[in-house]
């Protein structure tokens, strides 16, 4: 099913379609852009402020929000289809929401990386894999503001946008069993950091003493999809120092 908007900036209708029992996706096309990202993040906005009877949810993703809700609330306890329904209020919003709006304006959060030693194991590799010094590679890293497309893979894992195509690198040909928490790394055109202590296969460029997970905390993820970041350099000493007030 899909799904022509009047006031949403995307180049495709919108594709609508069910996910289990309790989900609906929404498709805003196949390609990683920032107009589609504005149009997911205006969405989301919009359903927050607007949800309707069931709705429990959503979640952003490159191309997608896949809104959840409960059949039971959803169906008007058993009276109608529950897919249908929500399908229905979905639709009305899609062609409600206002265009969405640039977010350049945003705050751009800073992101304190350590990238010698222990703390970025792959950066020598990766330095040497595209012809430039360890120096060079922590220069274009931390030159762009990134933008948050999604969380994901783990609690409180970004997948950022922006970074120099000159970085890019494959994963590694075997992963890793236990990457530290706060590792940042870099997987084929994209950066990333870890947020949690996990297997992975990225190249490791640095490392972070900033929580990006804290469950315990009224807002557990440091980040989220829409807001921008930009990754600074620290020593080692100032590493060990933000770590003990994070800590």
């Amino acid at each position: 099913m899909s799904l022509s908007t009047g006031s949403l900036l995307v180049e495709n209708p919108v594709q609508l379609y069910p996910l289990g029992d309790s989900a609906v996706v929404l498709q805003f096309g196949e390609g990683i852009n920032q107009a589609t990202h504005r149009a997911i993040q205006a969405v989301g906005a919009y359903l927050e402020e607007h949800p309707f009877p069931g709705f429990t949810e959503y979640v952003p993703a490159f191309t997608t929000l896949t809104v959840y809700y409960d059949p039971w609330r959803a169906s008007k306890a058993g009276h109608l289809d529950p897919y249908a329904e929500v399908v229905r209020h979905l639709q009305k919003l899609l062609r409600a929401v206002p265009a969405p709006t640039d977010v350049a304006a945003s705050v751009v959060v800073e992101i304190p990386v350590c990238y010698c030693g222990r703390f970025g194991p792959d950066l020598a590799w990766l330095a040497d894999h595209i012809g430039l010094t360890p120096a060079q590679v922590v220069a274009l890293h931390t030159e762009p503001e990134y933008l948050v497309y999604m969380i994901g893979f783990a609690p409180g894992f970004p997948y950022l946008g922006g970074m120099k195509e000159l970085l890019a690198a494959p994963r590694k040909d075997q992963p890793r069993a236990l990457v530290p928490a706060g590792s940042v790394g870099i997987a084929g055109k994209q950066t990333g950091i870890y947020s949690l202590p996990t297997p992975g296969g990225w190249q490791l460029i640095g490392r972070t003493p900033r929580r990006l997970f804290a469950p315990e905390a009224a807002s557990p993820s440091l980040l989220r999809a829409g807001q921008k970041l930009r990754f600074v350099s620290i020593t080692e000493d100032e590493y060990q120092h933000l770590q003990e007030h994070e800590s």
